[in-house]
């Protein structure tokens, strides 16, 4: 007898079966595929790694980690170590030392018509006029201000076109006679001699202050109060910069203009009841048009004015101006300094005014102080610096 192998299954078998065994044929062929099974390992891998996430938590749990947050982006860089060190802290209501605080503020070149003041209709009516003798108007004047960075106030123009140029400045009536004006800069840095030229120089003297003074905002309400009007010092960038360093808020020439907006919003939120601006250095920075064009129109939308120590006296302008004629006291002796504030009488003699520069060094103190007092009986009158300022 003969026998035959044959399938399992016959032409009678369920089709079940057939399909079954088809089935495993192909999964087989395609496990042979390379290409197929690269992608069936990739994926059981993101799989596991899936799982194992699910199971044990975050895989970078315990690292490192830094947020950054989104108001410090672009805020200054490079700013020179150990500055803030030299510095105290502000009082209240001055806008803070700190990096961060040279952001733009909300509204810059702001005119008081958009301001809460303004929104909520309820516009301050112009403080009484203010006396040519005795204490000045207590600052802010209402009208005259708008919140600024680091939670300081900006000058603005109010709605009826006053400025701080204007409110802020010293009451002047000319008598005729040929006039005289200084400006006592580098205040608020020594208070002993921050307190000698308030209370002892006569009120028609303009006295500036420097913006990194601790105590900012007390130093010119005091100065205030015994009639003083006051000037807020910008400091520029020197020639022989950065080896002559004024400091991290330094109005550098080659700056894109709103770097130095940024910067000069800071300087002009550390305080209020100035009527102006006066440089600080600056031998390079007034001589690029950029720079200057870009300072100037920054003053002018605030209202300000601007009085230098005469190295800007080329420079014009749509806003109150004046440039002093001689800085008194580059040699510090009692005897230079009288010379040089008889030079001003001369001038002031034959051009109908003159403008002084000095800083407050005790003997430049001292020596103004007794000039002064004898300024009339010599056919001179005293004025303040913005008696000078003209557009």
């Amino acid at each position: 007898m003969t026998f035959s192998r044959k399938p399992a299954y016959s032409a009678d078998a369920p089709a079940s079966g057939r399909d079954g065994g088809d089935l495993r044929a192909k999964v087989l062929a395609a496990a042979a595929n390379p290409f197929i099974g690269a992608g069936a390992a990739a994926l059981l891998f993101l799989l596991s790694l899936a799982l194992l996430v699910l199971v044990t938590g975050d895989p970078n749990k315990g690292s490192p980690l830094v947020r950054i947050s989104l108001d410090k982006v672009g805020a200054t860089k490079n700013i020179p170590e150990g500055w803030r060190d030299a510095l105290t802290a502000e009082r209240d209501g001055e806008a803070p030392l700190l990096p961060g605080a040279l952001d733009l503020s909300n509204l810059p070149f702001l005119s008081h018509a958009d301001s809460t003041e303004a929104e909520a209709g309820t516009i301050a009516a112009p403080p009484p006029a203010a006396s040519a003798s005795g204490p000045l108007p207590a600052a802010p004047i209402a009208g005259l201000y708008a919140p600024g960075p680091g939670g300081g106030s900006l000058p603005v123009i109010a709605p009826d076109g006053r400025t701080a140029a204007e409110a802020y400045a010293r009451p002047f009536t000319a008598d005729g006679r040929p006039r005289v004006a200084l400006v006592i800069g580098g205040l608020g840095l020594n208070p002993q001699t921050t307190r000698q030229a308030i209370e002892t120089l006569p009120p028609e003297i303009t006295l500036s202050f420097a913006p990194y003074s601790d105590g900012l905002q007390g130093w010119i309400d005091l100065a205030r109060s015994h009639g003083h009007e006051v000037l807020l010092e910008a400091p520029m960038e020197p020639v022989d910069y950065p080896a002559n360093d004024p400091g991290p808020y330094t109005l550098i020439a080659a700056n894109r203009p709103e770097d130095t907006v940024r910067k000069m919003e800071w300087l002009m939120s550390r305080a209020t009841g100035y009527y102006g601006l006066t440089n600080y250095l600056g031998s390079r920075f007034v001589t690029s048009d950029t720079a200057m064009t870009t300072f100037t129109l920054a003053l002018k939308s605030r209202g300000l004015a601007f009085i230098d120590d005469g190295q800007a006296s080329l420079r014009g302008g749509p806003i109150p101006r004046a440039s002093a004629d001689r800085i008194i006291d580059d040699e510090l002796a009692a005897g230079s300094i009288d010379g040089q504030l008889k030079m001003l009488e001369v001038g002031a003699a034959g051009r109908g005014q003159a403008l002084g520069s000095g800083f407050a060094y005790p003997v430049t103190i001292n020596q103004v102080r007794l000039w002064a007092a004898g300024l009339s009986g010599r056919g001179l009158q005293l004025a303040p610096a913005s008696a000078m300022a003209k557009r």
